[in-house]
This record gives C-alpha cells, sequence and structure tokens, in this order.
C-alpha cells in the first residue's frame, strides 16, 4: 500500500493576517468609543452654555435676580471636552505608543471635566461676582442660591468621554489608522516588465532567427 503525502491545506486570509484585525470586540468598540466620544463632548458643550446657579443680590434697598451659567463657574469643562475632541480624531492618526498616549489624554479629559463639573454644581463665587458688578459693592453676595441640574448633566457628558478613553486603552490597538489605507494604496507597485521591442527592422529579424528565437512572440 502506497503512501499517500500529506497536502498542505491552504490557510484563510483572515487566519494568516494575524489577530489585530480580527479582535473580537474591535469594531464594535470602535463604534462605541467615536459614539461616546463625540455625544459627550457634545453635552458638555450644550451644558456648559445652560444656568448653573442663581440667586438674588441685594441692590439699593431691594433685591435683583442673578444668575451665572457654565462658562461663569468654570471653564474647565469646556476647555477639557475640546481637548477630548481633539483627542477623539488623534487617536486614528497615530499609531502604537502614541495611540496609547492620546488614548490616554481623552481618558484624563473626561475625568477632569467630570470632576470640574461637580466641584461647579456648589461654587457660589461666580454669582457672587456678578453680584458685586450689578450692585456696585465689592463686598455683596448672593442670597437664596439654588443651583439647577446642568452641572450634572455635564457632568454625566464627561463621563462618556471617560468611557471612550477607556475604550481606546482597552482595544485602540485593534482599530485601524487613518493614513493605513492610503499608505497601502499609495505604494508603487513592482515595475511591470516591459515587453520586448519590436523588430521591424529585417536584421533584426535575422539576429533573432540566428539566436534561436522566435521574433514573432511577445515578450
Amino acid at each position: 500500500m502506497g503512501c499517500v503525502s500529506a497536502v498542505p491545506v491552504p490557510q484563510p486570509r483572515a487566519a494568516r493576517a494575524g489577530g489585530a484585525a480580527a479582535a473580537p470586540g474591535g469594531r464594535r468598540s470602535l463604534a462605541a468609543a467615536l459614539l461616546l466620544g463625540a455625544l459627550g463632548a457634545t453635552v458638555v458643550l450644550l451644558s456648559a452654555g445652560q444656568i448653573w446657579a442663581e440667586g438674588t443680590a441685594s441692590v439699593g434697598g431691594g433685591t435683583v435676580p442673578v444668575e451665572a451659567d457654565g462658562g461663569a463657574v468654570t471653564g474647565v469643562p469646556t476647555a477639557l471636552a475640546i481637548v477630548g475632541l481633539a483627542a477623539l480624531v488623534a487617536v486614528f492618526a497615530v499609531r502604537r505608543t502614541g495611540r496609547t498616549l492620546v488614548s490616554g489624554l481623552l481618558a484624563l479629559s473626561g475625568a477632569g471635566a467630570a470632576a470640574a463639573a461637580f466641584l461647579g454644581a456648589s461654587d457660589s463665587d461666580a454669582l457672587d461676582a456678578e453680584a458685586a458688578r450689578i450692585s456696585g459693592d465689592t463686598a455683596a453676595t448672593v442670597s437664596d442660591l439654588t443651583h439647577t441640574a446642568w452641572p450634572y448633566v455635564a457632568a454625566g457628558g464627561a463621563l462618556l468621554i471617560l468611557v471612550a478613553g477607556l475604550l481606546a486603552l482597552r482595544f485602540g490597538t485593534t482599530w485601524p489608522t487613518m493614513g493605513g489605507r492610503y499608505e497601502r494604496a499609495g505604494t508603487p507597485r513592482a515595475a511591470s516588465r516591459a515587453p520586448a521591442p519590436a523588430t521591424d527592422r529585417p536584421e533584426d529579424l535575422w539576429k533573432a532567427l540566428d539566436r534561436g528565437e522566435d521574433p514573432t512572440r511577445e515578450g
């Protein structure tokens, strides 16, 4: 009984390509990070324009209402939300260590914006400054101080940015790069072999026949 030689079975392209592109959860984590990061930054930026605190100030024997929006209370959430958006885009423009660093910056932006928003929820300095401006008395303070829910909405949006950064730290190595496809597409192909020049002259035909070549065959 003859021996049967083992024939190697070609492996699918996906199996040969390595685990990075086919890593489980890579595509879902990419979509989730983009959605959460963009949504979180939008929520923070919109919330910063809303009224965070309000109260009354004494002016000329009476009282006038005073209020302060998120930008007047603290500009930190807005600034960090913009940094987070920039980091979210930059994640796809860098690789390896650079991607890890940018992902960390994205997560820190969310954490910092959330902390600033929580602290701003109980801040009264902005209202006191507004009361002093209205009354002309630098020692004026606000009474009947109340805070709205907008600082907490901003903090919630910042936490979404934080989650996007954590996803980038965990799964970012499996995500594609912005310039990878263009680099592959722009790589010059190997020069194809140029066809042999046509031998139109009779002496070239005879020389080819002497060499044992077929002058009518294309190169």
